[in-house]
């Protein structure tokens, strides 16, 4: 199974207003396990950059300058995630400003290009109902060291969420199934219950079972 964890950053809060993606990454997961497959760009918005965003992630207009258009590496980015499974925290904000870059130059919305797309907050809301869900309160709860997080950044947080993921879904690859494994090796015995002996219990066995019952607080058990 084929997972991309993605991160965007922004010039704002909404892409309505004409804000644009200034950072996008992508890590890969397969089967569960990262790989050092990534996508990971930053973007010259071709606008100001909202000072509330930029205390976010720090990012500045002047570091854009030389950097390419969105529309220079879409192309790539979809061959990236391509019939893949996605995976974002807060999905609609990132799939907001990736629909409105797609829309800009002509291309489909996001979910046409992929196999799926998980919103890990929802999940996160799911799993852990009237906590903090923020990525820095998962990384705490599930033990994922995030202490070079000072500023958001795409990158480091699109690594962070999939090491986060993974723990919250911890038993999942239980389900994997080895499609490989050569079943033709199995064997099964056959056992006939016929022969099997049902053993009775003593009865000063029963007895001791009996008062250690008795001596039982119900309220310590339930």
């Amino acid at each position: 199974m084929r997972q991309i964890f993605l991160d965007t950053e922004t010039t704002g809060l909404d892409p309505n207003q004409g804000h644009r993606i200034i950072e996008v990454a992508a890590i890969e997961f397969i089967n569960r396990q990262t790989t050092n497959n990534r996508f990971h760009f930053y973007v010259n918005p071709q606008r100001e950059i909202d000072a509330a965003a930029q205390e976010v992630h720090g990012i500045t207009l002047d570091f854009l300058s030389d950097k390419p258009f969105f529309k220079d590496i879409a192309t790539d980015f979809i061959s990236f995630i391509k019939d893949s499974e996605l995976v974002i925290h807060n999905a609609p904000f990132d799939v907001g400003f990736l629909n409105m870059e797609f829309g800009k130059i002509g291309l489909d919305k996001l979910d046409s290009y992929c196999d799926g797309i998980i919103d890990s907050l929802k999940f996160a809301k799911e799993l852990r109902p009237g906590q903090r869900n923020s990525l820095d309160a998962l990384c705490r709860a599930f033990s994922v060291d995030n202490s070079t997080r000072s500023l958001h950044g795409a990158l480091l947080d699109a690594q962070l969420l999939g090491e986060v993921y993974i723990q919250m879904t911890r038993g999942q690859e239980a389900f994997t199934i080895n499609f490989e494994e050569d079943t033709s090796k199995t064997t099964f015995n056959s056992v006939d219950h016929t022969d099997l002996m049902v053993i009775q219990p003593l009865q000063e066995e029963v007895e001791a079972h009996n008062t250690y019952l008795k001596s039982i607080n119900r309220k310590d058990v339930w």
